[in-house]
């Protein structure tokens, strides 16, 4: 099976799901398989969750800061 079969079997299964439940139902399934998915690809060892969460804060790797040093100054509260 290639892709662009794929792709429309999944397309079958989302407009089946849409008219045998409801949209909201319909929507809810594509967010499980890709939650399952992006599981199942963590485990495989394809995602690196480090990699990308310093890719979302804009940080480089192994660039971490010590606890207690950032950079914004709060009064204190007497």
């Amino acid at each position: 099976m290639n892709t662009r079969q794929l792709a429309a079997l999944l397309g079958f299964a989302f407009v089946a799901a849409w008219i045998a439940l409801n949209f909201g139902y319909a929507l809810l399934c594509l967010v499980g398989a890709g939650a399952f998915y992006a599981l199942a690809a963590v485990l495989q060892g394809e995602i690196d969750l480090g990699e990308l969460q310093s890719r979302v804060t804009q940080q480089p790797a192994g660039a971490d800061r010590a606890p207690g040093t950032s950079r914004v100054r709060r009064p204190r509260v007497h």
